[in-house]
Parts: C-alpha cells; sequence; structure tokens
C-alpha cells in the first residue's frame, strides 16, 4: 500500500505509472504497463554512446523529480528501468521507496552492486540514489560497473576518459564517492551539474558503441 501512494504522487513521463490496484481473492494485484524490456536485458547487447546519453538524461530527470517530491527511490538499479518504443526509459519498482519525512528508518535492504555504502547500514538519504544512479549510468557508458569498496584504477576509466567530457565524468566520480557527503546532496544537484553539458562526449568518439 505504500507502495501504491507513493507511485501515485509520482506522474512522470520517466517514471512508469500505476494502470490499476485492485484485491483479487483476497491478493493486491497492481498492473502496469508492458514495455520492451528492461535495461539489464539491453545492456547484454552492444549500446552507442549516443543512446546511452538520451536514457542518461531521462533517467537522471526521472529521479530528480522524484527528489523534488521527497521520495527515495532506495532501489535504483538496472533491472528497475524499463525500456519502451520510441527510446522512452522509466524507472520502476518503488517498493523499497520512503518519503523523506524527517529521519528516515530503512532496514539496509537494497541490490547488492548498487546499494550505497550507508543505505546498507541503514540510513539512506539522497545521497544514497545518487550513488545508486551514478554506477548504472557509469556501467551504460563504460561497459563496467565498479564493485565496492572500490580499488584504483576504477573498470573502464580509461575508455570513459578518452570518450567522455572531462566535466561528466568529474560528475560520474563524484555521485559514486564512497562518503555521502562528497556526493551531489541529492538528484537535482546531479541534473544541475550534468545535464547541463552541451558536449557529453569527445566529438571524435561520440557515435561509438559501449563494448
Amino acid at each position: 500500500m505504500r507502495e501504491i501512494k507513493i507511485n501515485a504522487r509520482l506522474e512522470h513521463p520517466g517514471i512508469l505509472g500505476l494502470k490499476n490496484a485492485s484485491f483479487i481473492d483476497g491478493r493486491l494485484v497492481m498492473a502496469f504497463p508492458i514495455g520492451v524490456e528492461t535495461l539489464a536485458q539491453r545492456l547484454a547487447r552492444r549500446l552507442s554512446r549516443q543512446t546511452a546519453w538520451e536514457w542518461a538524461l531521462q533517467m537522471i530527470d526521472a529521479i530528480a523529480f522524484a527528489h523534488e517530491n521527497r521520495v527515495l527511490h532506495l532501489d535504483i538499479k538496472p533491472e528497475n528501468f524499463i525500456l519502451f518504443d520510441e527510446h522512452r526509459i522509466r524507472l520502476a519498482d518503488f517498493g523499497l521507496a520512503r518519503l523523506a519525512r524527517g529521519e528516515i528508518n530503512a532496514s539496509g535492504s537494497g541490490t547488492l552492486g548498487y546499494i550505497a555504502p550507508e543505505q546498507a547500514m541503514g540510513r539512506p538519504s539522497f545521497r544514497s540514489d545518487v550513488f545508486s544512479l551514478g554506477l548504472v549510468l557509469y556501467r551504460m557508458l563504460s561497459g563496467e560497473l565498479p564493485k565496492y569498496p572500490f580499488s584504483p584504477p576504477l573498470p573502464g576509466i580509461r575508455r570513459l576518459r578518452r570518450s567522455l567530457n572531462p566535466e561528466l565524468l568529474e560528475g560520474l566520480k563524484k555521485a559514486i564517492e564512497p562518503i555521502p557527503a562528497r556526493r551531489f546532496r541529492d538528484v537535482v544537484a546531479m541534473r544541475n551539474a550534468i545535464c547541463r553539458l552541451r558536449r557529453p562526449f569527445r566529438s571524435h568518439l561520440s557515435g561509438h558503441n559501449v563494448s
């Protein structure tokens, strides 16, 4: 019921909307639009950087909208982004989401590989969503997923240095800082810093694929 109430607050083209919720034979059943596939499934195939960037902008905007409405998702991962026709991508599954009202009580639930370290200890914040989103974007743009605790050099970092605008690379690195205070305060701030870039890629590599 909490997921239904939270999802109802978030009417946005980048968030998977709830079509219906009702009790059937004593069970609560929720119905959502059906997409083509998940981002996790799509990442198993080659992806152009331009497509990755188009999706990244949509993902950032959707989560920024959630944060503007005081909603923490707390389970941002490729499996929870659903692809639709016309290059649309939508954030799904608000089962772990919380409204930010004072101190947030959470059990430390999340997905291994994407959960922020402080969230795993039961102290999530908007910065926790920044961390998880940063890892999803890093994987999309590099083809590699850094494993926490990070050890330098990060996997795929040389490829990103060759292909990304240095400001975008710094933004990604800031998003996945292990220490929360060193990250963007929320995805609204992340959007303000990253989405204003006119040239996310070094021009001679803008159309290349992520392997």
